[in-house]
């Protein structure tokens, strides 16, 4: 499996050694990702061989398997993320939230399903939970309150969709098709037992285990290290059949912000995303009784980190992110080499435009993309990918999801008009040019 220098491989080993000490962690299984499989892995612990084939309970990294189902959905046609919940789920007190703002934690929705503590005791339907307007904790859209509740209505959204239970759509939908096989709802063969360790002895509680009922989908999952590894690989865009690559990538645009933490950490849709030191990683931690887990992959660097642990506290949760930092130190990403490709655009549409007096260049980037930005200084930047109908769509920046035209003689942006020369006469600039043109007297 591992095509790492042995150099690099004890670094790894040595990193994820002292987290099992030092988090006293009944077993730990621990990995990276390169070009997209998983390159090495390493198990400490009481985990029996081979140790990447033992289930762990993923916790909340169920969340972005459930948000792939969702995305699915509206892919096919069958909903829109701007549809309130009410739409697809009535009858509840978040009915006027979006689907985008529960993928995003943005809906407002308590942080916890009511009862009792949901991931301590068997689940039952959404009938169930007794929703009322006290789970409307805050205004949707306001800001991020991460909701495990939500997460829980998606995965019923998506059961009542298929017309069968949320886990049985992701095995068929996601988890198979991605080879995800040792991914189940449940144990299933070779699996590790969940611990608490006591705060002041070395000695261990065993957790309850049970199904989560409506709220599987916000942490129901088990999962081997090699799956897992692949789940790291569909973040960093080996979607497969499952999603398209521009929807894997639309997971990973950040919606809402955690500005609780010492850096900024924020939400795209099931996905994680922080900024590590100078990277900006995606993927999602995850926590149950007894068991804590974590993925995280760096897009620009090609590779993912993974982690497994039995224990309900202690690991370091930054173990992934640094055993990312470790192998890009050790063995860092080289990347492929340029070569030559044909414009999308005609070679005349690029080079050197002016909004108003302000320098701006359109360029071709690879993938068949155009990037619009600042000349020589900071500007409004964004890339664009083509329509079918000769247009193009803004894909982040300043201007995402806008409709750039192209013309020879003018560039049509959001209203704004780009043109060859500064404030150009004959192109159609809004409000006209002055006639008196320019001038080295005020």
């Amino acid at each position: 499996m591992s095509s790492l220098l042995p150099s690099t491989e004890r670094t790894l080993l040595a990193r994820v050694a002292r987290a099992q000490r030092d988090g006293r962690c009944p077993s730990l299984v621990a990995g990276v990702v390169r070009d997209r499989t998983l390159a090495w892995s390493a198990g400490r612990g009481a985990v029996d061989e081979p140790h990447a084939d033992v289930q762990y309970r993923l916790g909340s990294i169920s969340k972005t398997v459930c948000a792939i189902t969702v995305l699915r959905l509206r892919d096919e046609g069958l909903l829109d993320l701007d549809d309130p919940l009410e739409k697809h789920v009535p009858g509840t007190p978040l009915g006027d939230r979006t689907l985008t703002q529960l993928l995003s934690h943005t809906a407002g929705a308590t942080s916890e399903s009511p009862g009792q503590w949901w991931e301590r005791t068997p689940g039952g339907t959404l009938e169930d939970l007794g929703l009322a307007e006290e789970h409307r904790v805050l205004p949707g859209g306001r800001r991020f309150h991460y909701s495990n509740l939500g997460f829980g209505l998606l995965g019923e959204l998506v059961a009542r969709a298929r017309g069968r239970a949320w886990e049985e759509v992701a095995r068929d939908e996601v988890l198979l098709p991605l080879g995800m096989r040792r991914t189940t709802p449940r144990p299933e063969g070779r699996a590790a037992r969940g611990y608490a360790v006591h705060p002041w002895s070395d000695e261990l509680l065993a957790e309850p285990e049970h199904h989560a009922g409506v709220m599987a989908a916000a942490g129901q999952l088990w999962a081997t290290a090699t799956d897992l590894g692949r789940l790291g690989a569909f973040l960093l865009g080996d979607t497969g059949d499952v999603l398209s690559p521009a929807t894997g990538e639309e997971m990973t645009i950040p919606a809402g912000v955690d500005f609780s933490g010492p850096t900024w950490s924020s939400y795209g849709l099931g996905v994680q995303v922080q900024r590590h030191e100078d990277r900006t990683l995606v993927g999602h931690g995850g926590s149950m009784p007894g068991f804590l887990a974590g993925l995280w992959a760096d897009r620009e660097e090609g590779t993912a980190a993974l982690a497994l642990a039995n224990v309900t506290s202690g690991l370091d949760g930054a173990l992934p992110s640094r055993l990312l930092a470790d192998l890009r130190a050790a063995e860092p990403t080289v990347v492929a080499a340029w070569s030559p490709a044909a414009s999308p655009v005609p070679a005349e549409l690029l080079g050197p435009w002016y909004w108003g007096p302000s320098p701006y260049v359109l360029r071709a980037v690879p993938g068949g993309l155009l990037h619009l930005g600042g000349l020589g200084r900071a500007g409004r930047s964004s890339r664009f990918r083509p329509r079918p109908d000769g247009t193009w769509v803004g894909l982040d920046g300043y201007f995402a999801g806008e409709t750039l035209r192209l013309d020879p003689v003018a560039l049509n942006l959001a209203t704004f008009v780009f043109t060859r020369t500064p404030y150009d006469p004959a192109a159609p600039v809004p409000g006209g040019v002055s006639d008196e043109g320019w001038s080295s007297t005020p």
